[in-house]
């Protein structure tokens, strides 16, 4: 049970790394920093390439953050903001923030999108108020790719570290491999169970 994880990952190879990536950007509870941490684990053991694992993986990053642009670009303000309203606890996101994030993007413009690649909790959001503000798609993909592209190769870069740090106790890294997607779901369910929208009647 302990090394389930990595096994696991191993079996999907690339193809299955670039769907958990994808699906790691449109649903929350799937971490990307165990997703190439393990992979990087892979990596250091012969069973993956770096620049194959690097490119597919950032390529599963773009799709999955293209989703939410793609809601932001074709339903706009009217039609997102009830569902949002109204089912943002899944998700463990409220209009607010999306305004907010929105607010970042028109101040600065692509390089917020760039940038928020690298944070825990805006780098899916930001997708959605770029598609909104209908940001041209190749300056959106660029963007995504190339924050998602330093992002994970560090992700990746950090596996392949933790496994050689670990190569002699695998039992230790299935268990902090688990104990990572442990913390992940528990931070999920905090913010699900601690979830308020805000004050509607407020301006």
């Amino acid at each position: 049970m302990d090394s389930f994880i990595i096994e696991a990952i191993s079996r999907a190879g690339y193809v299955g790394i670039f769907l958990l990536m994808a699906l790691e950007n449109i649903f929350p509870p799937i971490p990307s920093e165990v997703i190439m941490g393990v992979s990087g684990v892979l990596v250091g053991r012969g069973e993956l390439a770096f620049w194959p694992l690097l490119f597919i993986a950032t390529a599963g990053t773009t799709a999955g953050n293209m989703v939410w642009y793609w809601l932001g670009h074709r339903w706009g303000y009217e039609r997102l903001q009830p569902i949002v309203e109204r089912h943002g606890r899944w998700f463990t996101l409220e209009w607010q923030q999306i305004e907010r994030a929105q607010g970042y993007f028109v101040k600065h413009g692509h390089w917020v999108v760039f940038l928020f690649r690298f944070s825990p909790f805006m780098r899916t959001i930001i997708s959605l108020p770029a598609g909104l503000v209908h940001m041209p798609l190749g300056r959106f993909l660029a963007v995504t790719f190339a924050g998602s592209l330093i992002w994970n190769g560090l992700l990746i870069k950090g596996g392949e570290l933790l496994g050689s740090a670990f190569a002699d106790s695998q039992e230790v890294l299935g268990w902090a491999v688990l104990g990572l997607i442990g913390l992940g779901v528990a931070i999920y369910v905090y913010r699900v169970v601690t979830w308020k929208p805000s004050d509607s009647g407020e301006d």
